[in-house]
Formats: structure tokens, sequence, C-alpha cells
């Protein structure tokens, strides 16, 4: 961003970490982080309110995009995967999923909020421990006795080998993917934000500060700008459907029937 003293100076990592404007110091804290979660979780709402409040056989233009959006998830995602006993089951969580992490992605590019509300840990972390909670729970509701065990000890490996594939499987499988579901999507949100920032406070500066000849640079970092949201809007759909795709595949091989 540009400042008085006529210097440019890049977006930080200090714009995640908002000051507190309402209950400061208690546990109830709000910031513009947690402000702009509201309002996602509260668009959320009321997207689906509108579009199922008045349920017609053949229905309207708002409600079909709401139920292509279902059905997108409930075919593509959690049939495609689990098969229609599994998908039918775990369907609510995973759709959850899908338009929780769609609606608070898409706010860093709604002028006014800027800010994805996964673009800090919070929410990514919780959504990855309730990702990793539902596959063990698959696992261990479909296989009470073997999902641990084939899970660390997976058949057809020589009995020597699991001195090195049993310490690797517990790590990829019970360690390392809550913590890649979490990065993932929070480091897409953090990048996204920083290039937009970074374009549209650079054509500001070029063409409020800088003045003179620079300010035809304003055109240039303006377009990237407006391109960088375009990609955003595809950034903030694709991670939304790759968290709620891997929460569905580490569910499908924890139900698999070799476990």
């Amino acid at each position: 961003m540009s400042t008085d003293d006529g210097g440019f100076h890049p977006p930080s990592i200090w714009e995640f970490f908002p000051e507190v404007f309402l209950f400061e110091g208690t546990p109830f804290a709000i910031n513009r982080v947690m402000l702009v979660r509201f309002i996602a979780v509260a668009a959320l709402l009321l997207v689906f309110w509108l579009g199922t409040r008045r349920m017609k056989v053949v229905p309207g233009r708002f409600q079909s995009l709401v139920e292509m959006g279902l059905d997108m998830v409930r075919v593509n995602v959690a049939d495609d995967l689990l098969g229609k006993k599994d998908g039918k089951r775990f369907l609510p969580i995973l759709t959850t999923m899908f338009f929780m992490i769609l609606f608070m992605n898409l706010t860093g590019i709604i002028p006014g909020l800027n800010l994805a509300g996964t673009s800090v840990i919070g929410v990514p972390l919780v959504l990855a421990v309730i990702s990793y909670c539902t596959f063990i729970y698959a696992g261990l509701k479909k296989s009470p006795k073997n999902f641990i065990k084939n899970s660390l000890f997976p058949s057809g490996v020589p009995w020597p080998v699991y001195i090195i594939v049993t310490p690797i499987e517990f790590i990829s499988t019970f360690l390392i993917r809550p913590v890649t579901l979490t990065l993932r999507l929070l480091m897409n949100m953090i990048v996204g934000h920083l290039l937009l920032v970074l374009f549209f406070s650079a054509t500001q500066f070029f063409l409020f500060t800088a003045g003179g000849w620079w300010s035809a640079l304003a055109a240039g970092s303006l377009a990237f700008a407006f391109a960088f949201t375009l990609f955003e809007i595809l950034v903030a759909v694709l991670q939304a459907y790759v968290f709620t795709l891997l929460t569905a595949v580490y569910i499908q091989l924890a139900v698999a029937e070799e476990h």
C-alpha cells in the first residue's frame, strides 16, 4: 500500500491479523476476519433458505442453481467416490464443507470485504480436523478390529519391510493428511489475497502518488488486478472442490473392503 511518505509498501502478513473492534480482551473478540466469516455464513444460509423455501417440481432459475450445486457434490464427489450407500451417509458433511469453504473463499474478491475467511488458519484447521475425524470414524465403523492394523500393516508386504513401511504409513495416513489439507487451503488463500492487494495498491500508487508518466503503469497493474481477480474466483471454487474431494477420498480409503 502507498503511504504519506511517498513510498510504496507491499502488503504484509500482518494484514491477516487486524485489530479487534468488538469484545476486546474476551474469548469472543471480533476482528475483521471474524466479521468476514460471519458474513459468509449468513450469506450461505440466506442463499439456501431462498433457494429451498418454496421448492417446485419445475424449478425456477435460482432453485435450479442451488440444486445444481448440491447435485455437483452429490454426483461428482459423494456417489462417484463412495457409492450410493456410503455417499448418502456422508453427503451432509461433504456438502457443508464444500459450500462453507466456497463462500468463505469468495469473500476475498468481494469489494469491502477483500479478505477470505479461510486465509487465517482457524477455519482450515477446524475443517481439516473434522475431515480427519470423519475418515477415522468411517474406518472404525466399517472395521473396528482391522482398520488401524490394515492402515499400518498393508497386505502383501514382507514382514521385514514393515519396519520401513509402517512408520511411513502412520505419518502419511494419520499425521500428514490433516496438515496438508490445512496448508493447501490456507496458503492458496493467503497468496491470492497478497497478489490482489499488491496489484490494486500498485494501481493506486502509480495513479495518485507517483504521478507523471508513472500513471501510465496504472493501466497495466489494474489489468493484472482484474485478471488475478478472475483467477482467484477459479481458485476459490477449485480449493473448495479439492478439499471436499480429498475428504471423500480419505473416507473411501477408510471404508475399502481390505479394512
